[in-house]
């Protein structure tokens, strides 16, 4: 019999194992290495202000192995505010179960629930097609930007 799981909120005791996720999200879809003290100081703020940052898990057999997070943009152009999923992982041994669906439908309900949710977006990297393939199952399309940055400051761990 398989275990069931449990959509919800992140609280402070997900801490590390958030930390751990996202350290592994980033250098498995961009090859990219992460301070680990920054990206501690970034989740737990993120966890202490979810009503800015809100992460969502999905419990199974008491054990965390996914997660995603929104933010939000507000769009002049909808008059609505645009949610934006960000640090979507699954751990490794729990894939292709269908996992970040159940993010996703929970996330996209709540955003359903509001008046004021007219959109919800991702970035994804361009060379994730396996990522990609699971956004377009989920209804997800190419919005046809590309996204363009230049660094303010250089992340720290203070």
């Amino acid at each position: 019999m398989t275990t069931p799981e449990l959509v919800r909120p992140a609280t402070i005791a997900d801490l590390d194992l958030i930390v751990e996720f996202n350290i592994a999200l980033a250098h498995e879809s961009e090859d990219t290495v992460l301070d680990p003290a920054i990206v501690r100081r970034g989740v737990d703020w993120a966890l202490h202000h979810p009503d800015e940052l809100p992460y969502y898990v999905v419990e199974t057999g008491g054990r965390v192995v996914a997660q995603c997070a929104h933010s939000r943009e507000w769009s002049d152009w909808q008059n609505g505010w645009l949610w934006w999923l960000q640090s979507v992982y699954v751990h490794p041994d729990h894939r292709g179960r269908k996992l970040f669906r159940r993010l996703f439908d929970h996330i996209a309900d709540l955003a359903a629930a509001r008046c004021d949710v007219c959109e919800i977006r991702l970035y994804v990297d361009t060379h994730n097609d396996s990522a990609q393939r699971v956004y377009e199952k989920l209804g997800m399309n190419p919005a046809g930007y590309l996204v363009y940055g230049i660094p303010v400051r250089a992340a720290t761990p203070t």
